[in-house]
C-alpha cells in the first residue's frame, strides 16, 4: 500500500470545501479540487470514494454533532417535571438558541455548505430534519403540561410545523446574509423575542 503523504487530507478539505462554497455540490469539480490540494482524483476516490463521499466527510461531523446536541437539551429538559417545563420553558428556551446560534458562528464554513450548496447531496433536507426535532418534543411539552391549543383547535399541527419551520429559517438567515458574529447574536435574540410573543399567546405564558 502507497504511503500517504502526511497533511494531504487535511488540504484537500481546505480546497474542497472552497470548491463547494464557490459553485456548490453539483458544479464543484474534484479534478479541481485535486489539483489544487496537489494530489490526484484517484486519491480523492480511494479515500472518499466519489463527490458525495468527500462532501459528507466535510459536513456530517458537525451535522451528527449539531442534531446530537438538539436532542439532548430536549431530551433532558423534556425529563423535568410538567411544573417546571412550564415555568422554565421561555428561558430555557432562549438559553438553548443563543447557544444555537453561537455553534453556528464557529462552524459558519460548514454551515453555509448545508444552507447553500448542499442541493444533490444526502443533507440537502438537513433543515427539516432539524424542524422535526423541535416539532416532536414540541408535542411533547404540550402533552407534559396539559396544553390543550390544538385539541381545542387554536392552533393545528400544519400552522405548528410552518411556524416552526419559519424560525429555523429565520434564524439561518444570519447565514445568507453573511452576518458578523455580534450582529448575528443580536439578530437571533431579536427574533427569540419576536417569536416568544407569538408563543406566550398559544400558550398562555
Amino acid at each position: 500500500m502507497a504511503k500517504q503523504i502526511e497533511g494531504v487530507y487535511e488540504k484537500v478539505y481546505e480546497c474542497a470545501q472552497k470548491e463547494f462554497l464557490a459553485k456548490g455540490f453539483q458544479e464543484a469539480s474534484l479534478r479541481t479540487i485535486a489539483q489544487e490540494a496537489g494530489t490526484s482524483t484517484g486519491s480523492i476516490y480511494t479515500r472518499f470514494h466519489n463527490k458525495e463521499g468527500l462532501f459528507h466527510a466535510i459536513v456530517s461531523p458537525v451535522v451528527e454533532e449539531i442534531k446530537n446536541w438538539f436532542i439532548d437539551v430536549q431530551e433532558s429538559f423534556h425529563q423535568k417535571d410538567a411544573d417546571y417545563q412550564k415555568q422554565n420553558m421561555p428561558e430555557y428556551s432562549g438559553m438553548e438558541a443563543e447557544e444555537f446560534v453561537a455553534y453556528i458562528y464557529d462552524h459558519y464554513d460548514v454551515f453555509k455548505l448545508l444552507l447553500e450548496c448542499s442541493g444533490g447531496t444526502e443533507f440537502s433536507d438537513f433543515l427539516n430534519q432539524l424542524v422535526e426535532i423541535e416539532m416532536k418534543y414540541t408535542v411533547k411539552y404540550m402533552e407534559a403540561t396539559g396544553d390543550d391549543a390544538i385539541c381545542k383547535g387554536n392552533i393545528s399541527p400544519e400552522f405548528l410545523h410552518i411556524v416552526t419551520s419559519a424560525y429555523f429559517s429565520g434564524i439561518f438567515e444570519i447565514v445568507r446574509h453573511d452576518m458578523r458574529r455580534e450582529d448575528g447574536m443580536l439578530y437571533a435574540k431579536q427574533l427569540r423575542e419576536f417569536y416568544y410573543a407569538g408563543f406566550a399567546k398559544i400558550y398562555n405564558w
